[in-house]
């Protein structure tokens, strides 16, 4: 990996970025599809296989969160860790010590994340970065800028009309507010109503530090692509930038953000990161999740596209429990009485690996994985513990959801309304 550089000259930028490029170098050399588009497994000996996060790490150059950054957090923050990050699903970061640096020094930074909205509803996968998102809010109590990248998967996906991607966004800032935001702290646009003013300003900056052959080079784009694609990356990138939200930052250019996605995100930052210091803006920090596998397993994640690999938001009790019980995939053993006797392996059993997304209790999930393990719990069971978890966590956000009016979403929307953060006035 070639080395970050704060170097101004535009050119040089250019050729380190190219150095970082992921989709043709290392995915293919190492039989991982990692990208923005796409997530897959290996193949070996003709068998697709989990993805390897341990090889991201040492890919994408980043750091593992490991336990003395946990336990500096818990000291700074005065909160455990999040069990996503206790349990390694948030496992590998990009200067999230400097994040808690400025928490103890008292200035200010603030929170980004985004989602494209390709359906009406989202699945469980999507919901992971905005569950966190929530948790660190509430523990660090700063300002959450959300991006909705209509734009983004009219430009990608076929036969995804403008008008219908808009009112996707619309329907997924009721799914956000569901899970317990405030619009007084968060602000949540559409690319298609916000780009404008210092945001776009932003972007022809941006876009005129990124050549043609970088973004081929870092996104896999082709000549076939349109060039909405190719010129997309830019709009992702300025929300890194506070100057882009003057309504809530007054156009300060210093303030940094932190960005928690998945991983496959990692390209549109690392970016980011090179072209942000010769922009006159600091370098965002970013910390990256796992993906929640598709029921049928961990070599690739949820997708929209494809219901029975996903969870829905909208799924009904019935079908919660009948996708479980048909399509997530099983550690145990092929019959009963072998399992019984050599017991399963939770550690590839879906159940159980959603459980961890959604269970905050640790000695409830141990007991769980080692009576899997000794075979004292069977896959029917696995699977009804897991039914009745994510039943209860979708009825309670459905109630939610349903609460929401269409005033809320306005307020969340409205980039003028009142937001007050005492640490983000300059003294």
């Amino acid at each position: 990996m070639t080395k970050e550089s704060d170097s101004p000259n535009a050119q040089i930028v250019a050729q380190e970025i190219e150095s970082l490029a992921i989709n043709e170098d290392h995915s293919e050399t190492h039989d991982q599809k990692i990208t923005p588009w796409e997530v897959e497994g290996a193949v070996v000996d003709g068998a697709q296989v989990a993805i390897d996060y341990t090889k991201l790490i040492q890919y994408f150059g980043t750091k593992e969160i490991d336990n003395e950054l946990l336990t500096r957090f818990e000291k700074v923050t005065g909160e455990k860790p999040h069990m996503f990050m206790r349990r390694g699903i948030f496992f590998s970061h990009r200067d999230l010590h400097n994040i808690l640096d400025r928490f103890e020094q008292k200035k200010p930074f603030y929170l980004y994340t985004g989602r494209g909205p390709s359906k009406g509803h989202m699945h469980l996968g999507h919901m992971l970065p905005f569950v966190f998102c929530k948790w660190l809010q509430d523990v660090f109590d700063v300002p959450l800028v959300i991006q909705l990248t209509d734009d983004e998967k009219f430009l990608f996906k076929n036969g995804l009309s403008l008008e219908d991607a808009y009112k996707f966004s619309l329907s997924t800032v009721r799914e956000i507010a569901a899970l317990g935001f405030k619009p007084e702290k968060t602000f949540i646009f559409s690319d298609l109503d916000y780009v404008g003013g210092p945001f776009y300003k932003n972007i022809i900056k941006i876009s005129r530090s990124i050549t043609g052959s970088t973004a081929k080079a870092v996104f896999g784009f082709t000549d076939t692509d349109c060039v909405g694609k190719v010129f997309y990356p830019c709009i992702q990138i300025a929300p890194a930038f506070s100057s882009s939200f003057p309504e809530l930052f007054g156009g300060r250019k210093d303030i940094p953000c932190l960005i928690p996605c998945g991983i496959d995100q990692d390209p549109y930052f690392r970016l980011t990161r090179d072209i942000s210091v010769k922009l006159g803006h600091p370098k965002p920090a970013l910390i990256h999740s796992k993906f929640l596998p598709a029921l049928q397993g961990s070599k690739s994640k949820m997708s929209s596209s494809l219901e029975n690999t996903a969870i829905f938001t909208s799924d009904t009790q019935a079908q919660i429990k009948n996708k479980i019980n048909r399509h997530a995939f099983s550690g145990g053993a092929d019959t009963l009485e072998l399992h019984r006797l050599h017991g399963g392996n939770p550690d590839i059993d879906v159940p159980y690996q959603y459980m961890e997304y959604f269970v905050d209790d640790d000695a409830f999930l141990k007991n769980l994985y080692d009576g899997y393990k000794r075979g004292e719990i069977t896959t029917g069971e696995m699977k009804q513990h897991c039914i009745k978890v994510i039943q209860e966590f979708l009825a309670e956000f459905q109630k939610n959801e349903n609460s929401v009016t269409e005033e809320d979403v306005k307020k969340f929307m409205d980039k003028s309304y009142p937001r007050h953060f005492p640490l983000f006035e300059k003294k």
